[in-house]
């Protein structure tokens, strides 16, 4: 393997899914700005390294900075409803499982509401209310979807101006990720990853599972902080 990739802190290149082993190949970039041509960036960072073969995988969080999809966490307006929802959220503030804010701030929680709209997230919310109590988890994001769910306050800790920042969901995931394809010619996937999991918001094409960017991604070796590597290169390890 090529020294050009390293893994991040704590992480590995490789991972085995299903018998086959796959690498997970970081390629390190500056600081996006808001308003970065994503083009451009892929042209610059990731063109050069593409083999037949790979799967390119994209952090939604740099669709939205180029997208201008990002907002000073200030600038955001909390509705009553955003406040009593934020306050339902269990993210372990104050103790060693605290692993960021999240949807645990009423700014977030109203980014949710503007993305799926007051109908779906009141009918998401009272659906939790009934199932939490039975040990049923998870029902609130299931209902609310996919792109309301990506949506983060604040979208890095250790990033200027970052740290300070909302993200909202990115437009057109799956148009932006087939325009992304037809740049680099491989197949692409826009990820949304953390310490608890990942799942697709666009890809390229079908084929690629939830299952297996899941497995792929379960240790999330993009990081979450100062790492800056938002380009992932997939690529089959030769036998």
């Amino acid at each position: 393997m090529s020294l050009e990739f390293v893994p991040n802190e704590g992480k590995q290149l490789g991972t085995v899914i299903d018998g086959s082993e796959y690498l997970r190949l970081p390629i390190k970039t500056r600081v996006i700005q808001p308003g970065d041509n994503l083009m451009a960036l892929l042209s610059e960072y990731v063109k050069p390294h593409v083999k037949e073969g790979d799967i390119f995988f994209i952090s939604e969080k740099i669709v939205c900075i180029c997208q201008n999809r990002v907002i000073r966490r200030d600038a955001v307006k909390p509705s009553k409803l955003a406040r009593l929802l934020s306050s339902k959220v269990k993210n372990y503030e104050g103790t060693p499982e605290f692993r960021g804010l999240g949807h645990g701030t009423a700014e977030a929680m109203q980014l949710v509401i503007e993305e799926a709209g007051y109908p779906r997230v009141l009918f998401a919310a009272a659906v939790s209310a009934v199932t939490r109590p039975l040990g049923i988890s998870g029902a609130f994001y299931f209902l609310i979807g996919k792109l309301a769910k990506s949506v983060d306050c604040p979208m890095s800790w250790t990033i200027e101006p970052f740290m300070h920042y909302a993200k909202r969901a990115p437009l057109k995931p799956n148009k932006v990720a087939k325009e992304i394809k037809d740049q680099l010619g491989v197949e692409t996937v826009i990820v949304d990853a953390n310490y608890r999991g990942a799942f697709s918001l666009g890809k390229s094409t079908s084929s690629i599972s939830e299952n297996f960017i899941k497995q792929l991604l379960r240790d999330n070796p993009a990081g979450q902080d100062s790492e800056m590597t938002p380009f992932f290169l997939i690529r089959k390890a030769a036998v």
